[in-house]
């Protein structure tokens, strides 16, 4: 995709990668409408790159309803939709369900909702783009995070299932899987499992989105290592499992 002349929405766009994501693809020449529940802060990024800011709560179907129709009424039709808010939660069994249910609906059910109200209008009009902000920790997991490492997993497998589903229908789909990324998200979690190669910024990030969108590639990987460790992952499961748990117990001693 050449982002030039498009029109796109970031979610979580207020900071971050999604701040990260606004400017660099405003560079490009992209229309980027702004989304947050944040509203204020989306609107000093939205501000500065001469776009739009329209606050939105993803974990709320009606929310994301409703910012899609409103781009697509008073705007224009939405060519690349970045689902890209998402939250952490530490822990592990002994997370209350309520957070279970708060994660699962922002990091998983937005990107269901967002297809949902998105696609039936992309298809008619000949495709369009989708891109989905998991994690590293939706490939490879992430020991002290149960919440967060199930749900970014289930983010990867609801954009395999999408892109498979549509892509003769003219829907690209890519997902990104950074490790650490400079945010709001990892303040105070520096010296977390997730930094094990380092905390990038968002504009690495987002100009390996650039790139990757560029290539209409599926896995969007801003830390190259990640695509190793699948590798690794992949070749020897039992092994790879056994170099989780003592990264797990390094993680914990760490805590």
């Amino acid at each position: 995709m050449d982002l030039n002349g498009k029109t796109v929405v970031i979610t979580g766009a207020a900071n971050g990668i999604g701040k990260g994501l606004a400017e660099r693809f405003s560079e490009e020449g992209a229309r980027v409408i702004c989304s947050d529940i944040d509203l204020e802060r989306a609107q000093v990024v939205a501000e500065r790159i001469d776009g739009l800011a329209i606050k939105c709560d993803v974990s709320k179907e009606s929310d994301t309803r409703a910012l899609i129709e409103t781009v697509e009424a008073t705007i224009a039709p939405i060519d690349l939709f970045c689902a890209n808010a998402g939250i952490l939660t530490l822990g592990g069994l002994d997370v209350p369900d309520a957070e279970w249910d708060r994660i699962w609906k922002t990091n998983v059910m937005s990107h269901v909702w967002t297809a949902r109200h998105l696609i039936p209008r992309m298809v008619p009009r000949g495709g369009g783009y989708f891109m989905f902000t998991a994690s590293a920790a939706g490939l490879l997991n992430q020991p002290g995070a149960a919440p967060y490492g199930v749900s970014k997993h289930a983010a990867v497998g609801l954009s395999e299932w999408i892109a498979m589903t549509y892509r003769d229908k003219g829907i690209r789909v890519s997902v990104l899987c950074p490790q650490a990324v400079r945010s709001e998200m990892i303040r105070g979690h520096e010296a977390s499992v997730a930094a094990i190669d380092g905390i990038i910024e968002p504009d690495d990030v987002a100009q390996a989105c650039v790139q990757g969108l560029s290539d209409e590639r599926f896995l969007i990987l801003p830390h190259p290592e990640v695509l190793d460790y699948m590798r690794q992952k992949t070749t020897d499961y039992e092994r790879w499992i056994s170099g989780m748990n003592k990264l797990n117990q390094r993680f914990t001693e760490n805590t």
